[in-house]
């Protein structure tokens, strides 16, 4: 069942509601608030094939471009979206991707390091579009985007991508989908 396109289907919606609840629950910071976000796009990475992923987050982003509330502070809209946090936005889509393919090619024979080394990529590359995009979004200089908009949450983040594995690893996820 979990090959299944249907499966992989429901499960990309589910995850699209998930990383919106995730949303929510945040914590209002300057230009860019402390959410969950970062959870979720990673337990979407590691869940569903990359393909699958990608497209989980880029619904998520489309119903936002449409302006369905579903980013941090029950907001939606193209402002949101390009707006100052636009660059981590729009990457949410390829981090998830680029993570879930390098999980699911197994490249490390360690559980915890397959799926940490690409969870940490795909938040390399959401920061670095995000702190390149708010630098330019809100006219500051690369080193202000980056103390603003990185800095400040690299240890956070961290703990979200543990606490992910831990979720994974706890919950014997991949076995859980191989059986269902």
């Amino acid at each position: 069942m979990v090959n299944s396109k249907t499966f992989k289907i429901v499960l990309s919606g589910l995850m699209i509601a998930v990383t919106a609840i995730c949303a929510q629950i945040s914590i209002p910071f300057g230009a860019v608030p402390f959410t969950l976000q970062i959870f979720a796009i990673f337990l979407t990475a590691s869940i569903l094939p990359p393909v699958y992923a990608f497209l989980s987050l880029l619904g998520y982003v489309l119903l936002g471009l449409f302006g369905v509330p579903v980013f941090a502070g029950l907001k939606g809209g193209a402002s949101v979206v390009f707006g100052a946090t636009g660059g981590y936005i729009l990457t949410f889509p390829i981090a998830a991707f680029l993570s879930s393919y390098l999980i699911h090619k197994n490249y490390f024979k360690n559980a915890i390091i397959n799926l940490a080394i690409p969870m940490i990529l795909g938040l390399l590359l959401i920061y670095i579009d995000g702190f390149l995009y708010l630098s330019y979004a809100a006219h500051m200089s690369l080193k202000k985007a980056f103390m603003v908009g990185v800095a400040p949450f690299i240890i956070f983040d961290l703990i979200k991508i543990g606490l992910v594995i831990f979720v994974h690893q706890a919950l014997k996820v991949r076995k859980v989908l191989n059986n269902a």
